[in-house]
């Protein structure tokens, strides 16, 4: 037994030996290893998304909100200043809000029934919609001046494509997509649909499409956005449904869309369009804001006054918070920092002004009566998609 310990030995100190000699001395060996632990396979290329022709890159596959990271505002807006604009539907008018200081800073006076102040795909451009006034307002942010209204029948809402070439109105009561000259409003198609109350919508990842909520009869459309064509049709499954916004999830996977009788979110495969599921959040679900660092989407509970906060990575709501003294949360924005979210209060002629990390209410704001798709402006991001603020 010990002649054979020795012969290991004998063997382990040859074996040294002749490493040595070929240069893979022990401190040599220990380099190699730390340098081999400390390569790390580079992360797999994101394929880029073939999106609409004409659209501008999508600058991450994976976050459809890249571009509207906390004050990273485009060289167009860049200098204008800060201002929450509030349409009130009954009053013919917009506020201006100042929101260093939570005053109200000048009331314009717009046409009949303004229902939303929708930044133009440029970012050059507020247009207030008339809805009942059959006219566009434009204000210039730069100065905060309106200018000579632009005939538009039943603007119920605004949106642009992602590739610039159009805005599209929301007629609702006219039951009719009108695509039109971003700028000079002139008709280029009309789509006539056979839902009651086109409202709200938003766009694929790609831009190659988009989905739309009719409010007064319960359905979802889904538009190719370059044939301008509805694609696709579905009644939601919940009795006397009204779908309000949409927003789409961060990876472009899912859609969700508020809805104020149902009491929650539906949550839609916008690519597949089959028939959604329901999240509850609170009594009058309506508005969906995504936060500045793409993790949560705030959801406005009109009917019990309250605000629903969303977590995109764990799929569920996290917090609720609730307005002091109640109200009516609607429509609303997220400001350029991500520290304050806005929201209309529709049925008491107020604003609300509340702290997106602890949803404290930092603000509330008489302004006039049915106040609605309120703007705050400028946001960060390259170009606007349409509705109170929707950037890429």
């Amino acid at each position: 037994m010990h002649r054979h310990l020795v012969k290991s030995a004998l063997a382990a100190g040859a074996a040294l030996a002749v490493l040595a000699a070929c240069g893979t001395g022990s401190g040599e060996r220990t380099s190699e290893a730390r340098g081999t632990k400390a390569a790390v396979p580079a992360p797999p290329e994101k394929k880029p998304v073939e999106g609409l022709p004409g659209m501008p890159p999508v600058l991450d596959p994976e976050d459809v909100y890249a571009a509207d990271r906390p004050n990273k505002l485009s060289p167009v807006v860049k200098d204008f200043p800060s201002r929450v604009y509030v349409p009130n539907t009954e009053s013919d008018t917009v506020s201006v809000i100042d929101p260093k200081t939570y005053e109200i800073i000048e009331t314009i006076p717009v046409g009949r029934q303004p229902q939303h102040v929708v930044p133009s795909w440029d970012l050059k451009t507020l247009w207030v919609n008339n809805n009942r006034g059959h006219t566009l307002t434009p204000i210039d942010p730069k100065t905060g001046k309106a200018g000579k209204p632009v005939d538009v029948h039943d603007p119920y809402n605004l949106y642009f494509t992602p590739n610039g070439r159009y805005a599209v109105v929301m007629a609702s009561l006219d039951r009719e997509l009108v695509f039109r000259d971003p700028h000079t409003m002139a008709v280029k198609k009309t789509v006539p649909v056979s839902c009651y109350g086109v409202n709200h919508a938003d766009f694929s990842l790609d831009g190659r499409y988009f989905i739309v909520s009719c409010e007064f009869s319960g359905e979802l459309l889904k538009v190719d956005t370059e044939r301008m064509e509805v694609v696709g049709q579905q009644r939601l499954p919940f009795e006397g449904a009204m779908p309000q916004d949409v927003k789409i999830s961060p990876d472009g996977k899912k859609f969700y869309i508020a809805d104020m009788m149902a009491h929650g979110m539906w949550v839609l495969d916008g690519d597949k369009f089959t028939e959604p599921t329901l999240m509850p959040t609170g009594k009058g679900c309506h508005g969906l804001y995504v936060s500045r660092d793409s993790r949560e989407m705030y959801v406005s509970n009109r009917g019990e006054g309250t605000v629903s906060v969303f977590d995109f990575t764990q799929n569920r709501l996290t917090k609720k918070w609730d307005l002091p003294d109640g109200g009516s949360p609607d429509m609303g924005g997220v400001s350029a920092d991500g520290k304050v979210l806005w929201l209309s209060g529709r049925y008491d002629a107020e604003v609300y002004a509340l702290d997106t990390r602890t949803g404290t209410q930092l603000a509330r704001i008489p302004v006039g009566s049915g106040p609605h798709g309120l703007a705050v402006y400028p946001q960060p991001g390259r170009y606007s998609l349409g509705h109170t603020g929707i950037f890429r």
